[in-house]
């Protein structure tokens, strides 16, 4: 399935029905009078947040919402059906906005909003009798439904947001984690669409773990795939970041060679990798870049990742930031990882944090 987090809607509440202009019409009773009956109300358009969507896709093939029309109202009194409201159904995590104003943000689920409400039905010429006025020949029209262009932009809703260059072993990550199985293979870009998966940290304590897509230098400006999946961060409690010093051309040419690989260029590639990153979040919105995170360090079972950690200990401790060796195919580490990240989003979500 194609990944849409952005998308145009048109909505239109339903129109009212017209009242009715009829008379009563009996034997033995030549002035029966007025008995047009009311028009029915428009229905209306409500977003509805399901947990079981993640893209807006459907929008994008069909961004004409319209909800049914209310009946016009008929002889003997009888009122008009009123029309069905139309309940769209939408991500949990959709902002909507319009003419650049956020005006509703379905983040939880069965979060319903109304976008449209339909048109009030109109009178029919009963409503409008008075002493004065024994045989009204009018009736009122029903009143148009609300009409509007919204842009609907879908953020991810997760406790942590893993972050990582292309390639650094994220989606390798998630499914060593969570019961969720990723599209994982070689070659930039992997992930299109942030994966989201749940991670039992025991029977009571349980949190979600969202996959960026890799982000590459210059991702804040629409470099790469960043700047569409950046904002998907925003919503996250805490970040982890993922740094693979194998991932890097010069280390991995040493290792083909095999070359003993220096301490100086260790130092650089974890620098490099974790900068280039840092200055995405700081680029793109400052609040990213103040939320917790941890830095992990992955391939613990090859030989340069657990000496990377230890060079680099003093630079992140600086940073008041905790690192991790693991390894996902291994499993070494991993439980460590868990509860670190468990810890960081329950002390986050504490009252006053």
């Amino acid at each position: 399935m194609k990944f849409i987090d952005e998308a145009k809607v048109y909505v239109s509440g339903g129109d009212g029905g017209s009242g009715a202009v009829s008379w009563r019409r009996e034997k033995y009773l030549p002035k029966g009078g007025p008995d047009g009956g009311n028009g029915g109300n428009g229905g209306a358009v409500v977003f509805c947040a399901e947990d079981s969507l993640n893209t807006l896709i459907d929008f994008s093939f069909n961004p004409h919402v319209s909800a049914k029309k209310g009946g016009n109202g008929e002889a003997n009194q009888r009122e008009g059906k009123s029309g069905e409201d139309l309940f769209c159904p939408v991500p949990v995590g959709t902002q909507v906005f319009y003419k650049g104003e956020l005006v509703a943000d379905l983040s939880a689920p069965n979060a319903r909003w109304v976008a449209a409400r339909g048109g009030r039905g109109g009178k029919g010429n009963t409503h409008f009798k008075t002493p004065t006025l024994q045989a009204p020949d009018f009736a009122q029209p029903g009143m148009q439904g609300e009409k509007f262009e919204f842009t609907l932009v879908l953020k991810s809703v997760a406790d942590v947001g893993l972050l990582g260059l292309p390639n650094v072993g994220k989606s390798t990550l998630v499914s060593a984690i969570t019961e969720s199985h990723p599209k994982i293979a070689d070659y930039p870009f992997t992930t299109l669409r942030p994966s989201l998966g749940v991670v039992l940290v025991d029977k009571q304590r349980r949190f979600v773990i969202a996959d960026i897509p890799g982000l590459i230098p210059g991702a804040h400006e629409g470099k790469g795939l960043g700047i569409q999946f950046l904002r998907h961060i925003e919503r996250t409690a805490v970040l982890a970041q993922l740094i693979d010093v194998t991932a890097d051309t010069r280390v991995q040419e040493q290792l083909t060679n095999g070359e003993e690989i220096s301490d100086e260029l260790l130092r650089q590639v974890v620098i490099e990798q974790f900068e280039s990153l840092d200055t995405e979040l700081s680029a793109f919105a400052a609040d990213l870049h103040a939320k917790p995170r941890l830095v992990v360090f992955s391939k613990s079972d090859v030989a340069p990742a657990g000496r990377a950690q230890s060079l680099c200990e003093t630079y992140f401790l600086e940073r008041n930031l905790k690192t991790h060796l693991i390894s996902s195919h291994s499993r070494e580490g991993l439980d460590a990882l868990i509860q670190g990240l468990a810890s960081l989003v329950e002390d986050k979500k504490k009252p006053g944090v």
